[in-house]
Parts: C-alpha cells; structure tokens; sequence
C-alpha cells in the first residue's frame, strides 16, 4: 500500500479550507468579513446564496465525497483488488440505472429507494459472477460486464425520457451538484450516518479478508458474508450520492489510493477531491458549470498517472 500524500491535520485543513472557498467563491464573491452577517441576516442577496444555494452544495458535496471514498476503500479492501471500485463493479451503474428508469416511467419510488435497490442488485450480479473467477483480472472483468449491462439499462431508459428531460438527465448521469437543497443534504445524510458505524465495524474484519480467505476462515471468519456485508456498507454510502447528485466518478478508486490506507483519511481524501472539483466545475468556465463527474474523473486519471509514477 503506498504511503499517503497527506496526513490527517492537511486533510482537515483542507476540508476547512475548501470548504470556506464553496461559500465564498462565486459571481458575487463574498469575502470573508461579509460572510458571518450573510449567515445571520434574516434576508438578502448574500444570505439567500451563502446559505440557501453555495451551503447546501458545499455540505453535499463533502457528503458525497466522503461516502465514495469510504465505499471505494470497503471495496478495494474486501476484494483485495485496488480497482474493485463503485464503477468497476456495478454499483454506481445499477443505482443510477434505477434512478433513471424511476424518473422516466415517473415510478412512485423514492430516488433514494430506487438509488439503493439498484447499487444493491448490481453489487449483487457481481458477487455472484466472481464466485469462482481465478485472479484479480476475472474479477475486473466481470464486474465491468454487469456494469457495460447495467450501463445498457440506463442508455436505453434515457433513450425513452422526453426530450425536455434528456438534458436534465444527461447532466445528472454525468455527476452534477447543480441546484442542490438543504431537503438534498437532509435526505441523504441519514443513509450515510447510518451506514458510517457499521463500515467502521467492518474494519477488523477487512484486515482479516486483506490475509486470504483460507486465512480468514481459519481465523473464524466466513469470507462470503463478511463481503457480502461490506457489500451491503458500500451500496448505502453510494446510494445516498448518486440519488441525489449522480454517479460522480472514480471518487471511489482515487481516493484510497491518495489515502494510502484508512477508512477515515479515504473519506476525508473523497470529500477534497468533491469538493475541489465541485468549485471548479462552478467557477472555471462560469457561466457556464460544468458537470463535477466529468472533473473527478479527468482529476482520477491525471492523478492515477502521477501517483503511480511515484510508487513505481
């Protein structure tokens, strides 16, 4: 496992930082001596974008950040596979699958039921597929198989939106922030922090799957529950994300790897790089915003190539 790039203290201070810059940043900018009055004023132009628009963005992002970043490292951990990530092995895929069948065929499904069900089912599809696969590639390519699947549902659902909804649509599908509400936050927060205890608990049981599984039968664990709990960990966190923001992509692969181990500096490393590029994504081309998934994932990619030149 390489060592991380940045300690518990930096991720803090970047989170605070990042998270100060979400509020302020923007067309009109708020500077710092005006944001305590915009979040105590009863009314206004300021309070009504720090705290009715920038806020409830910010907070989802860091959300969504930290969920795909803990669920990436439960993955990649369980599977012992460093690309056994939300979007390799179709849980990404099914939830925003389902999301987009519910609002096409306008199902009286909850998006976050329906977000759940999806992540649930495609995690499910994968486990079942890699029961007998021999080696890190037969995993990989089964769990990009349900997702190339899963991927199949989603694009000929989308084909069937009406054409007034494709754009919304699209736009979602490719991870977006856009128009965020504190109803977003509140809907999602409960998913995550229940599913926070129990992929802390599953901690110890990850040190033991990362031995093999005749070492951990031996030590009195059964391998395939104790994956198909995690499972059940990862497919919550990522469910709140995409219900409510999209599949924002490759949170999940990049941010372990830049952790270098830990649940908690793989959420809090989830929750910088949402964060970061959910800024850029407002501000860089404004007015124009551009999708925050398209971001994680060129961030993932530019990253991954530097990152592994430095381990090599």
């Amino acid at each position: 496992m390489p060592r991380s790039l940045a300690g518990p203290w930096a991720l803090g201070l970047a989170v605070v930082v990042l998270g100060l810059a979400a509020v302020m940043v923007g067309q009109p900018f708020v500077g710092l001596n005006r944001l305590v009055p915009a979040l105590l004023a009863a009314d206004g132009l300021e309070h009504a974008l720090v705290v009715q628009s920038r806020a409830p963005r910010a907070a989802l992002a860091l959300l969504a950040g930290a969920a795909l970043g803990a669920a990436g490292h439960l993955l990649q951990e369980s599977l012992r596979n460093p690309l056994a990530v939300p979007e390799l092995l179709g849980v990404s895929s099914g939830a925003a699958a389902a999301v987009t069948v519910a609002v096409v065929f306008t199902l009286p499904v909850p998006l976050l039921a329906a977000a759940a069900l999806g992540a649930g089912v495609g995690g499910a599809l994968t486990l079942l597929a890699i029961r007998r696969a021999a080696g890190p590639d037969s995993v990989l390519l089964a769990g990009a198989a349900v997702s190339a699947a899963l991927q199949a549902v989603l694009l000929a659902a989308h084909s069937l939106s009406d054409t007034r909804d494709q754009g919304v649509l699209s736009r979602y599908l490719l991870g977006s922030l856009t128009g965020t509400t504190w109803t977003d936050v509140l809907t999602a927060l409960p998913i995550a922090a229940l599913a926070a205890p129990f992929a802390v608990l599953a901690v110890p049981a990850l040190r033991v799957l990362r031995l093999g599984d005749e070492a951990a039968a031996s030590a009195g664990l059964r391998p395939g529950r104790a994956r198909l709990g995690v499972l059940a960990v990862a497919c919550a966190l990522v469910a709140s994300v995409v219900a409510h923001c999209g599949p924002v992509a490759w949170v999940g692969f990049l941010a372990p790897r830049l952790a270098g181990g830990g649940l908690g500096r793989a959420a809090a490393c989830g929750a910088v790089l949402v964060l970061g590029a959910d800024l850029l994504a407002r501000t860089v081309l404004y007015p124009v915003e551009l999708p925050v998934g398209g971001l994680t994932a060129v961030l993932a990619v530019v990253a991954g190539l530097l990152t592994a030149r430095r381990w090599r």
